[in-house]
């Protein structure tokens, strides 16, 4: 298997709804036409896994102008601005027959090296508690229970410093 890490396109879309429906639930999964708006906006931080035509995993998020990730963020995107500190992640997902490789880890250090080029001072991102260890093993720290009410879930706000 030769594993390609790069910018979604449009075409992906289809599987990267699978990918997303098997990795959420319906209440926390994004829709088809938000996902399709963040590859045409903000497809430099939507970043996608392949093995030749098949998507394998994915990882998205936009610039941001503050430390922590609100509700707003999974509702609308907008275009990434140069002058953004932060980089979020909105969703991490692997295909299901392609978890425990490595592979999230993979595309989680493909978009810090994009982050860093883009002179991020760091990246952002909430998720489930069940999960934090796996971002604590990538250099995450867990800082707390996040404000996000997002498909009324308990989330935790994770941040990884980047040096330039």
């Amino acid at each position: 298997m030769t594993i390609t890490i790069n910018p979604a396109q449009s075409q992906d879309l289809a599987q990267i709804m699978t990918i997303e429906k098997a990795g959420f639930t319906p209440a926390e999964a994004a829709t088809e036409a938000s996902m399709a708006e963040r590859i045409r906006l903000i497809s430099d931080t939507f970043l996608v896994a392949k093995d030749s035509d098949t998507i394998l995993g994915y990882i998205v998020g936009p610039a941001f102008d503050q430390r922590y990730l609100t509700d707003e963020l999974f509702a609308q995107s907008t275009p990434n601005r140069p002058t953004d500190p932060y980089q979020t992640v909105l969703s991490l997902a692997v295909s299901p027959q392609h978890q425990q490789a490595g592979l999230g880890s993979q595309l989680l250090t493909a978009l810090a090296q994009v982050a860093r080029r883009q002179h991020r001072q760091a990246i952002t991102l909430t998720c489930l508690q069940r999960l934090v260890p796996f971002y604590e093993r990538n250099g995450y720290v867990n800082e707390g229970v996040s404000a996000s009410a997002h498909a009324g879930e308990t989330w935790y706000n994770l941040v990884l410093p980047l040096a330039d």
